[in-house]
């Protein structure tokens, strides 16, 4: 099959509403929902579109609470670009199945873990929070 470049493109656009916003999701969404097969059949994956697509969900899921529209254009945006590069092929197998498809969630680390890597990041909180750790008083 013949990449062509422009077949998936869009052009950045600012939401005007929440709820434009929302209806902007819903289409990307739709759009990867609908694309899984075809996801599958070109990576030739030995995963069911059934997968893929509880995959995408997760995704999804992840920025489900966002309700900053200027935030939620951005990761339209980023998810537009990531559609267009998956379908394009211009991916490599790893990439689909370490990126796309592969749990975000942090494994379990023992404290000589954390001690090897010099830091203990659950003592540790962003400045940005306002929340002032009990140790640091």
């Amino acid at each position: 099959m013949a990449t062509i470049p422009a077949r998936l493109a869009r052009t950045a656009r600012v939401s005007s509403s929440p709820e434009e916003a929302r209806k902007r999701v819903i289409q990307l969404y739709r759009d990867w929902y609908r694309s899984a097969p075809e996801i599958c059949s070109l990576y030739a994956l030995n995963v069911t579109p059934a997968y893929v697509r509880h995959c995408i969900r997760a995704r999804f899921e992840e920025n489900r609470y966002v309700n900053d529209t200027r935030l939620v254009d951005i990761l339209i945006q980023k998810g537009r670009q990531e559609y267009q590069e998956t379908l394009n092929c211009w991916k490599q197998l790893d990439h689909i199945m370490g990126i796309l498809l592969a749990p975000r969630s942090r494994p379990q680390r023992t404290f000589l873990q954390k001690f090897y890597e010099g830091r203990d990041e659950d003592a540790v909180l962003p400045a940005a929070t306002g929340i002032v750790h009990p140790k640091a008083l």
